[in-house]
């Protein structure tokens, strides 16, 4: 297969910074479509993969699956795309596409497992793929997405992951008017989950464990927000909410989000602490809940997450950094240090 070089930014080690270094793409086959990168979203599972913490890192590893670039080329079957367009790539680059849930459009929970933009198998090169802290990036054209154009390009990018992974369990909860949702945590995800929940006509009540943020949960669109902290504020909840949207990471009780939830009602984690969370069983019986999980939607949901965003004109809240920031930038994303979401503008690569 031919190959072409481009440069990226890595790191060759679980404790080495990232550095400038050059990886091979594809020339793009036939259903290809080769992507000229603007913008990559910093996710906190790419400081995870750089950095060994969930194991299985390949080296070198190339982070970044919050991309969005413009169509420089495209395969000679390619019927979805054309040279110019405006295209987001997501957390993964494709599926086996013949297990029941790829069949259904649930590309992300396919059987044999998806394959994941950095640090999966390369059926092309037979090595890892490689993400999107590089020049370009070459797709097939059954997992690019289309940006609407009104949306700002940069601040489009956390789409594709801190997006599409609340708007998922949003619509798979049936979230809309007429319910009442929390959203606990107000970071990457969280602040993405207010837009959308409100977006979708939904009342949204937001939970933080800092007076500090109150403020800045009604200017992201809370009706209400709630002082984790403060029993007497969350007896006030007891029983009242449809849905929750927990985005939390770090520890914490997940019985007490349990007990807000009306009989029937759902808790959703996106976050993902990185111990086990204990869970009474008669937090769960008596109103006949259910806790659940949930990760990124497939192509199909996430085309229909950024046609809403477009809809609506919803996009995250960024910093933009240069390239050459990233190593400051993921020791501020481990203190919370950014609102919300930092973005490599990828024309720093060139510089």
């Amino acid at each position: 297969m031919n190959i072409t070089a481009v440069k990226a930014y890595g790191t060759k080690a679980a404790e080495a910074p990232l550095n400038l270094l050059n990886i091979n793409r594809r020339k793009p086959t036939p259903h290809d479509v080769a992507i000229d990168i603007l913008y990559c979203g910093v996710c906190h599972s790419d400081l995870h993969t750089a950095r060994n913490e969930w194991h299985g890192t390949i080296y070198p590893c190339v982070p970044g699956h919050e991309i969005v670039g413009r169509v420089v080329s495209v395969g000679d079957h390619v019927s979805k795309f054309k040279v110019g367009d405006l295209v987001g790539v997501g957390c993964m680059v494709d599926s086996c596409r013949e297990c029941e849930y790829c069949k259904e459009g649930l590309e992300q929970y396919c059987e044999p497992g998806m394959t994941g933009t950095y640090n999966s198998p390369d059926k092309h090169l037979n090595m890892q793929t490689f993400g999107g802290y590089s020049e370009s990036i070459v797709v097939d054209e059954n997992f690019v997405l289309r940006i609407p154009e009104n949306l700002d390009l940069a601040a489009t990018a956390p789409l594709l992951c801190a997006g599409i992974t609340t708007y998922s369990p949003l619509r798979h909860w049936n979230v809309g008017p007429g319910k009442k949702v929390g959203v606990v945590g107000i970071g990457g995800l969280g602040h993405m989950a207010i837009k959308l929940a409100k977006a979708m006509g939904a009342q949204v009540v937001a939970f933080t464990t800092s007076e500090s943020k109150f403020a800045e949960a009604r200017r992201l669109g809370a009706d209400e927000v709630v002082l984790s902290k403060d029993a007497e504020q969350m007896a006030a909840y007891r029983g009242k909410l449809h849905f929750i949207l927990d985005a939390v990471s770090a520890e914490h009780d997940i019985n007490a989000y349990l007990s807000l939830l009306r009989v029937d009602g759902s808790l959703a984690l996106v976050g993902a602490p990185e111990q086990p969370l204990p869970v009474v069983a008669f937090s769960l019986i008596p109103g006949r809940k259910s806790f659940s999980g949930s990760m990124i939607g497939g192509i199909a949901e996430t085309q229909e997450m950024l046609d809403f965003c477009g809809k609506h004109n919803i996009t995250a809240d960024i910093e933009m950094i240069g390239i050459q920031q990233i190593n400051e930038a993921y020791e501020r994303l481990l203190k919370g240090d950014v609102k919300y979401r930092f973005v490599i503008d990828m024309a720093s690569l060139k510089k």
